[in-house]
């Protein structure tokens, strides 16, 4: 019910551009602590900004390829300093001659950047992400860059389903570096069905396999299961339960 509600005093804002706590209480029917606390959320995911007297959406840059209150943005701006600190931790993983899948994940992303800046005679990425793919053109040119299709997920920013299987099918994988929404019970999970579809097709093909998980995700669990921890060779986290 939180979540939801958080959604929907983005959503809110967006129609009023700025909203006094008070009104906030009011239109949603909640105690004042209750929404003090929904609103220190949404600041701390960058998402708000707190202005004299009440709130405003973020402003985000022209550059940005999310629309503001996008789930996507929202977990982008959501633990980033750990999420860096993991994607450092990968990168280290990756040598000449490496195909890469990189995932959706907003952990991955901050991989994906790191990407962007380095220097491989001869690089390989494949991925599903869109975001990935619209920054195609900032990797070096003589890498090569490998997009898949498939269906659109808003909520993932990304593409799965039988297609993007397909695709899959005809490629090599030497590392793949995937996230989840949690990891606990020797079992590596996520809340949605095709996602985890299209994880365990690139498990099956990778050569190396990576998980990239900050410690919010340990000691939680999805509705899907991945594969169990013990088929990853590393879980790279901000924290000791990663290896």
């Amino acid at each position: 019910m939180k979540k939801l509600r958080t959604y929907a005093i983005v959503d809110y804002l967006k129609q009023k551009k700025y909203c006094s706590v008070q009104e906030l209480i009011g239109h949603f029917r909640v105690s004042g602590a209750t929404m003090y606390r929904d609103i220190a959320e949404l600041a701390a995911r960058d998402v708000v900004q707190r202005v004299h007297g009440g709130i405003a959406l973020k402003e985000r840059s022209a550059g940005s390829n999310q629309p503001s209150g996008s789930p996507f943005q929202e977990r982008l701006s959501w633990n980033r300093e750990r999420k860096e600190i993991i994607a450092l931790k990968a990168l280290r993983r990756i040598g000449e001659n490496d195909i890469l899948f990189l995932d959706s994940s907003t952990t991955v992303h901050y991989l994906a950047q790191l990407l962007e800046k380095s220097a491989f005679s001869n690089l390989t990425i494949v991925t599903n992400s869109v975001t990935i793919i619209q920054n195609f053109h900032k990797y070096p040119s003589h890498y090569v860059r490998i997009g898949l299709g498939g269906s659109y997920d808003v909520q993932l920013n990304s593409f799965l389903g039988q297609s993007t299987l397909r695709e899959l099918e005809y490629l090599e994988i030497s590392k793949a570096f995937i996230s989840a929404f949690g990891v606990g019970d020797d079992k590596v999970t996520t809340n949605h069905e095709y996602h985890a579809s299209l994880l365990m097709k690139v498990l099956d093909l990778a050569s190396h396999r990576y998980l990239l998980a900050d410690r919010s995700k340990f000691n939680r669990s999805g509705l899907f299961r991945i594969a169990p921890c013990r088929a990853f060779d590393e879980i790279l986290s901000d924290s000791d339960q990663g290896q």
